[in-house]
């Protein structure tokens, strides 16, 4: 304990005696630390914020019934051509229905499942909007409101009107910004909304929803189900989609297979569906760690130089402290207590200016319409990175004061004082 006593008074004599030297070199550490935080934190928060804007809105397993060909065709199942090779051409799509088949079963067997966090149906119907003589096409989803809100944050992309009107207002419809616009409608006007066949029904108009995808708002609106499946002509156990949030999102490849073989029906999971945005997330991330790391390696060779030079001045100090009784361990232990002291402070201080810099980011107003949501631009505070940034600031300086430390415990004091 007296040695390491000794050996910390000493380190900190050196540092005092070069402390605008050492100054400089901790300031390099806490630029690198600050701008590493606050660099990861608002690229991780954007990160947080341009998935949000699709994941948050997608299912993690949605099953469905695709329009496709029937695999199943008559030149196939004649045995007069069983031992040929048949080739079709133009093979058009079965008639089969869009509805998913015993749709009520499969909801209460998911809902079973100990996997699954939530479950949403939904059916989607192509329309026409009318009012006066103008016609969009568009898209009227009928969903459960409870059920998206709970799962998917419906209600935060709903800037005018309340979601749950769908639920107790009949004959109610949630526009897309986009739409209202075009049709120059507002709250409480009624839409004319007519189908394919031609059966038309008016809605009034209790909402506006703002995904933030401008070309996504332009066409669709939500009702609820019950109003789409009289809109529709439809039972009501007309279900075309079934959204599933699980537990575990890496799951969901695993569980829409498993899910496609088990009711007979196409499967899709978000890794699939979404690729883009995961391979996009991971860019941005690995970016902003290569910068910051880059910035404390820069700050490490600040720190090497100055204790080269340190060492350089201070032979004399070194020759002494070595005739005298200490031993190589004892001056390699002296500077790489210098180094690690200036990481420390350095980091310290860092981190302390890289969360306030990250909060003053956190409360600059950041308003689009394109995100009714967001009102600031967004940081994320996650404690890994702070972590992470004082851990590598301990390793840089380490690293950058071992060399020159192990290069004074080298130091023959003969040759010193028999120079001097």
């Amino acid at each position: 304990m007296a040695t390491f006593r000794l050996i910390a008074g000493i380190s900190k004599s050196l540092l005092l005696a070069r402390f605008r030297q050492s100054l400089v070199a901790a300031i390099g550490v806490t630029f690198s630390i600050t701008m590493f935080i606050t660099l990861l934190g608002f690229m991780n928060g954007l990160n947080d914020l341009l998935d949000g804007l699709v994941l948050n809105r997608t299912a993690h397993v949605r099953l469905y019934n695709d329009i496709k060909p029937n695999p199943s065709q008559p030149v196939y199942r004649s045995e007069a051509f069983a031992s040929g090779y048949n080739v079709i051409r133009s093979l058009k799509s079965s008639s089969s229905r869009a509805e998913l088949y015993n749709s009520q079963p499969i909801l209460d067997a998911i809902r079973h499942d100990p996997r699954v966090l939530g479950v949403a149906p939904k059916l989607n119907a192509a329309v026409l909007y009318n009012s006066g003589t103008i016609d969009i096409t568009g898209v009227v989803s009928g969903i459960d409101i409870l059920a998206e809100s709970n799962l998917f944050h419906f209600s935060d992309y709903v800037p005018e009107g309340e979601p749950l009107d769908l639920r107790n207002v009949s004959n109610s419809l949630i526009l897309g910004k986009g739409v209202a616009e075009k049709l120059l409608v507002q709250m409480g006007d009624i839409v004319q909304v007519t189908t394919s066949k031609g059966d038309r029904l008016s809605l009034k108009v209790v909402g506006i929803f703002q995904s933030g995808i401008a070309d996504f708002d332009k066409v669709q609106s939500y009702a609820s189900i019950a109003t789409v499946q009289k809109l529709l002509g439809k039972s009501n156990n007309y279900i075309t989609d079934i959204q599933i949030k699980l537990h575990d999102l890496n799951q969901a490849p695993a569980i829409a297979r498993a899910y496609r073989q088990q009711f007979g029906c196409d499967a899709e999971d978000i890794q699939t569906a979404n690729s883009q945005f995961e391979t996009g997330s991971f860019v941005r991330t690995l970016i902003s760690y290569v910068v910051g790391i880059t910035l404390l390696i820069v700050a490490g060779f600040g720190i090497y130089n100055i204790l080269n030079m340190m060492i350089y001045e201070k032979m004399d100090t070194i020759a002494i402290l070595k005739a005298t009784g200490f031993s190589g361990r004892d001056v390699r232990n002296i500077f790489l207590g210098i180094a690690l002291s200036i990481g420390i402070a350095g980091g310290v201080m860092g981190l302390v200016f890289g969360l306030g810099l990250s909060l003053l980011i956190d409360q600059i107003p950041f308003n689009t319409a394109a995100l009714p949501t967001i009102t600031t631009y967004p940081v994320n505070y996650n404690p890994a990175f702070y972590i992470i940034g004082i851990v590598f600031a301990l390793i840089t300086t380490f690293l950058a004061g071992l060399f020159p430390a192990r290069k004074a415990s080298k130091i023959d004091p003969v040759i010193i004082i028999r120079g001097k």
